[in-house]
């Protein structure tokens, strides 16, 4: 059994990250009305990822005989006015994804928990990529998403993004 404080933070983590998934499906669906199909993949492929480290965490609960408690995922609360809106929520997003993984982390090793600490060792490795993603596209907009032509060939690169489930043994 896990420690009382790692499994409510593991449980919490399951939740957010089908909010991130929604709210990355929110960001698809503002795209996709944008008529840029492109980013319109980009972030339904998000969206499936966030689902897929929710059932990591579930399974990694499952695994280890604890309850699971899943609660209301809200509506989410990001208004995009720009088409660069939805970039620049992802990247703060994503960091404050990489706070609450980097606080399970703690908790764990505040009690020894070093099975969990290897099991979110992944998730801190793919934190730092989802960061890095998001800057990077923050910074291909900044400089090509305001010419039209540019931002027809970002959209072409974006919709060339394809799904890789992750690949993380449990």
């Amino acid at each position: 059994m896990l420690d009382k404080k790692v499994s409510e933070l593991l449980n919490d983590q399951i939740n957010k990250e089908l909010y991130s998934g929604y709210l990355y499906l929110d960001f698809s669906v503002y795209y996709q009305e944008q008529g840029l199909d492109g980013f319109a993949n980009w972030y339904m492929i998000q969206a499936q990822e966030e689902r897929d480290h929710a059932m990591l965490m579930l399974q990694y609960m499952q695994n280890n005989g604890e309850h699971i408690t899943l609660n209301q995922i809200n509506k989410p609360d990001k208004v995009c006015k720009t088409l660069k809106d939805p970039l620049g929520f992802a990247l703060e997003h994503e960091r404050y994804v990489t706070s609450l993984i980097n606080t399970i982390y703690d908790a764990a090793h505040a009690v020894k928990d070093y099975r969990t600490m290897q099991f979110l060792d992944w998730f801190v490795k793919e934190q730092g990529e989802e960061e890095k993603n998001a800057e990077d596209m923050v910074k291909k907009f900044e400089l090509f998403g305001t010419d039209p032509k540019s931002l027809y060939m970002l959209d072409n690169e974006m919709a060339g993004r394809t799904y890789s489930a992750p690949s993380l043994t449990l």
